[in-house]
């Protein structure tokens, strides 16, 4: 299913807060009146002139060997075509945004208003002294042609426009593991390519380096196949041209060995498909929609290997999976430029990658125990942790040894060792949650339904595939707001609790309900009448299996929505307390925070159940849980009560569970400082790596330090999540966003898929 995006939400999206997706974040101190005279003047002169007398040092004193521009004129863009510069930058934006995250690489995005080849490459040239490299982005065929030639001719830095390469780096992996799997050899294919742009010529290259011959490629542009009779055919299309007749693509796909699809979509049918060679290959990439969908080309043949450029099915070809790796290998090396040993390092690399066993990490997240070598996997998933050094290495090694690296490495296990530093420096959870969720999406039933923040984020889940909404609330309101907002919320369940339709079902909770409390001080007529109250009447479709889990407390307070979850649907077997858990998401990566709702002043016994249950929710994302027991005070060196509450806690987990990385009591300065732990507790589990889970001593200190954290820190809490429950319940806070809300949907569906 296609992830739907609301126009009113794309916009609230790039406007809110700051607007725009990037900013500038300083890197050293700033605080005094010295730091700024070293950050400037007087001190900026003694760099200055370092640099002068040594130019290499730019990359020692400046920002430079980590920055790319992404360059555009906008001419090209997504599917938009030729918009300009100026609407071309919220793309830029975006393509600078994925450099981040993937690949730690910051970017300045520059649009140029010029459609003059001479002034694009003049003014790109000038700016090479700010940039250690160069994306080129949605500049039309032909000009990007040129502009790419004559920019890595005149300068020496690394420079790449991805949409003619990017693609072909990706789709030359796939098309290698393809090969391999159907027992064909590359240069004896007969290929049929639809599309004659950037990405097609430049796939079609690539293609012939890894050994295709160019007599066998049969390509097609808007007017038909490239024939050496069309007087049309610029100098990018001239050597692809065959010497016969015109033919349709329908002809030129009979017994061809694979297609290629770089066009527009639904321009082929099954019958093309049927008429293949056996074994078939076919990558479909146009988007949003392929030439032929996947659904239709497996129907076509059963023995079809089938790529697409989409999210929702197998073997996505992703411009992702290449162009921030290549980048931070060619930065890292300093390398003059990205010539073809480095595209073809990368191709070989991402092929390599997808016949390694996949990380548990990487199978859950794509709700598939199995991911493996094979038909629907011969491309690495975006998600994969390994790309960066996987991809970084082998683009990195393939520039020294063609000679075009400045700044070689010796030290390969270190340079690993900081690209994998580098990895974990921004949060991938997010990602990891919401795609899990929608492998499978649940039934969430909404108690507050006529708040238009839980229809925003019913609608946002639903369109998404993370959830199957059902709202609860008042019928004719809840619809009045729907129209009001534009919300299209077709089919989605509304029930009023309150309505004379729903008594049966009142009657029918209300008797479990009874039967549950009637010894705790419930008669059959009170059971009966609570469950017009939409979270008792929520709770209960969960327990009775009519929804898998429940989002409410937007607008209530935190224990009314908790009584009747624990009323309910209860503790699950063997757990004595339920807890509460925040998500801290920072740019370190993600801790996990417990007890921050619930436990007021726990006891040992107590803190063992928060803390196992803490640990076994982060061991469901797949993250092995560093777990640090905080308190005031750093192994024994406190006999107070408190201290000696946490210090036997820890003893009671470690002898049940001896291995769980865990240690305390200690404060949490110590717990996050390896040189102090190395010097003063060598002896302690977290010496060599920082914890990601923190439980805290009593409720005030946890509520305390995910606030600060949050509102000081910068992080973004997801949660509170709560622990124990037998089904999922969770509880939002007070004036949750509706990204949060989101989140929370999503968490609730994967607990829900655990606990199925």
């Amino acid at each position: 299913m296609a992830q739907l995006v609301r126009k009113e939400d794309a916009l609230e999206y790039h406007a809110k807060g700051r607007p725009g997706k990037i900013e500038v974040i300083p890197t050293k101190e700033t605080k005094t009146q010295r730091d700024l005279a070293l950050a400037y003047s007087p001190g900026v002169a003694d760099p200055c002139m370092e640099i002068h007398n040594n130019p290499e040092d730019v990359y020692k004193y400046t920002a430079k060997g980590n920055l790319v521009a992404v360059i555009s004129n906008g001419t090209a863009v997504l599917g938009l075509g030729d918009i300009g510069p100026e609407a071309s930058k919220p793309v830029m934006e975006g393509k600078g945004l994925l450099f981040k995250i993937y690949a730690d690489i910051d970017v300045f995005d520059i649009e140029l208003n010029t459609k003059n080849i001479d002034e694009f490459v003049s003014v790109v040239k000038a700016m090479e002294p700010t940039f250690g490299g160069i994306n080129l982005e949605d500049i039309k065929a032909p000009e990007c042609f040129e502009i790419e030639r004559r920019l890595k001719a005149e300068l020496s830095i690394p420079i790449m426009h991805d949409d003619q390469h990017g693609t072909a780096i990706i789709s030359g992996a796939a098309m290698l593991n393809a090969l391999e799997l159907v027992g064909k050899k590359i240069e004896d294919i007969r290929m049929v390519i639809s599309g004659a742009g950037a990405s097609a010529i430049s796939c079609c290259k690539i293609y012939m380096e890894l050994g295709a011959r160019i007599e066998n490629m049969y390509m097609f542009d808007t007017k038909g196949l490239i024939v050496s009779s069309r007087t049309d055919l610029d100098d990018n299309k001239r050597p692809f041209a065959k010497d016969m007749e015109q033919i349709s693509l329908a002809d030129a796909m009979k017994g061809a060995d694979v297609f290629i699809g770089l066009s527009k979509g639904n321009i082929v049918s099954k019958d093309m498909v049927s008429g293949m060679a056996d074994n078939p290959i076919v990558f479909a990439l146009a988007n949003p929609t392929p030439e032929i969908s996947y659904d239709d080309a497996i129907a076509a043949r059963h023995d079809v290997i089938m790529a697409t450029g989409r999210s929702d099915y197998p073997n996505q070809v992703n411009n992702v999976l290449g162009f921030p790796y290549i980048f931070r290998g060619a930065l890292d090396v300093r390398a003059k430029g990205i010539n073809e040993a480095m595209k073809l390092a990368a191709v070989h690399a991402l092929a390599a990658l997808a016949k390694e066993p996949v990380p548990d990490s990487v199978n859950a997240a794509y709700n598939n125990s199995r991911l493996s070598f094979g038909p629907g996997y011969i491309i690495p998933k975006p998600m994969d942790p390994r790309l960066l050094v996987t991809v970084s290495t082998a683009v990195a090694r393939a520039a020294i040894e063609s000679g075009i690296a400045r700044h070689p490495i010796t030290d390969w296990t270190a340079y690993e060792t900081e690209l994998m530093r580098r990895s974990g420096s921004y949060d991938h959870l997010l990602k990891f949650i919401n795609n899990k969720a929608k492998q499978r999406p649940k039934r969430v039933v909404f108690a507050e339904a006529e708040n238009y923040k839980i229809l925003q984020a019913a609608q946002i889940a639903k369109d998404d595939g993370i959830a199957i909404p059902i709202l609860l609330g008042n019928k004719k309101k809840i619809q009045e707001m729907i129209d009001q907002y534009g919300y299209h919320l077709e089919g989605v369940e509304i029930i009023d609790p309150k309505c004379a339709s729903m008594e049966g079902k009142r009657n029918e909770f209300g008797e479990l309900f009874f039967d549950k409390r009637k010894r705790r001080g419930i008669n059959l007529y009170e059971a009966k009448k609570i469950m017009r109250e939409r979270t008792y009447f929520g709770c209960m479709m969960v327990q009775n299996g009519d929804a898998d889990a429940m989002i409410s407390g937007l607008t209530r307070k935190y224990p009314d929505t908790i009584r009747p979850a624990l009323e309910i649907i209860g503790m699950e077997d063997g757990v004595r307390k339920v807890a509460g858990m925040y998500i801290m998401l920072t740019k370190k990566g993600p801790l996990f925070f417990a007890d921050t709702t619930l436990n007021f002043n726990p006891t040992e016994d107590e803190l063992v159940d928060i803390t196992m249950l803490t640990a076994n929710m982060v061991s469901s994302f797949n993250i092995k849980p560093r777990i640090a027991m905080l308190s005031y005070s750093n192994f024994g060196s406190s006999p107070s009560h408190e201290a000696t509450t946490v210090r036997n806690a820890v003893e009671k987990i470690k002898d049940a569970n001896p291995d769980l990385i865990i240690d305390g009591e200690m404060q949490a300065g110590v717990a996050f400082n390896q040189e102090l732990l190395k010097e003063n507790y060598p002896f302690s589990d977290l010496v060599h790596e920082s914890p990601n889970v923190l439980i805290f001593p009593n409720l005030a200190a946890g509520n305390i330090a995910y606030h600060l954290l949050q509102e000081v820190g910068g992080a973004e809490a997801v949660g509170p999540i709560l622990l124990g429950l037998r089904k999922p319940v969770y509880v939002l806070q007070l004036g949750s966003t509706v990204r949060q809300i989101v989140n929370m949907i999503a968490l609730a569906v994967i607990e829900a898929q655990n606990k199925e």
